[in-house]
């Protein structure tokens, strides 16, 4: 039986991938609405991860920072998380076979999920996008400055969200997740991950409160690209 829970939205990963990185929210306005979730900040000055109501900033260099209450943020994506479905995660796997075993676990794709992989790591792959300057380029010019960091036998979190297909647009359709270790020094945007022995857990989302900018930037942005699916694989994925 699927409980009902929101999620709640600050604009539209659209908007983002448009140039828009300045933002109306700061960062405590996003803690009122969820004490697990993910962003960016303005000028898409490193990663977000929020975990137990503390919002974690992760910047180009691989390093973790506390953000503080008043910067802002142009994407964000929280919840109060609360754990339905929690078990071990199949040692050895890597992140596409455990999205498929994820995928096993849902009672149905037609709801978003926040989730939270706890425990340790063989491998992390992440990276993060260096801080723009205006005139802010599309994000997926702006990926080019990124760097990757490779993390070996570590313990930390992944956290984010899956996404609906119906979505896309609004979010990024299927799994999208950032990781911060134990020690809260380091972490960044996820590529890719082995497990070494972790604990998965799942909160369906099947509500959503959606919050649109009313800035200037928003209302001119190109929200429908013809090229979405390009633009979604090249900054978030990037193979």
């Amino acid at each position: 039986m699927i409980q009902r829970h929101t999620i709640f939205q600050n604009s539209l990963m659209t908007a983002l991938l448009d140039g828009i990185y300045d933002g109306e929210m700061t960062i405590g306005d996003i803690l009122s609405k969820g004490n697990f979730g993910l962003g960016t900040f303005d000028a898409l000055d490193g990663e977000m991860l929020i975990l137990d109501g503390v919002c974690h900033q992760l910047t180009s260099d691989g390093k973790a920072r506390i953000a503080d209450l008043d910067q802002r943020t142009p994407f964000t994506v929280v919840t109060n998380f609360v754990p339905r479905i929690r078990v071990d995660a199949p040692r050895g796997m890597r992140r596409a076979e455990l999205s498929e075993f994820v995928d096993s676990l849902e009672p149905s794709r037609n709801y978003f999920y926040a989730v939270r992989i706890t425990g340790r790591f063989a491998e992390v792959v992440t990276r993060t996008v260096a801080k723009q300057e205006k005139p802010y380029r599309p994000m997926s010019e702006a990926v080019g400055d990124d760097t990757e960091h490779h993390f070996t036998n570590i313990s930390g979190t992944i956290g984010g969200f899956r996404t609906p297909s119906y979505a896309k647009g609004i979010g990024i359709p299927g799994c999208h997740v950032h990781f911060l270790d134990d020690a809260h020094e380091k972490g960044g945007h996820v590529l890719d991950y082995t497990i070494d022995k972790a604990i998965i857990e799942l909160c369906p989302g099947t509500d959503m409160e959606l919050h649109l900018p009313v800035t200037a930037a928003f209302q001119g942005g190109n929200l429908s690209p013809e090229d979405l699916d390009e633009q979604l694989h090249t900054t978030e994925i990037k193979d």
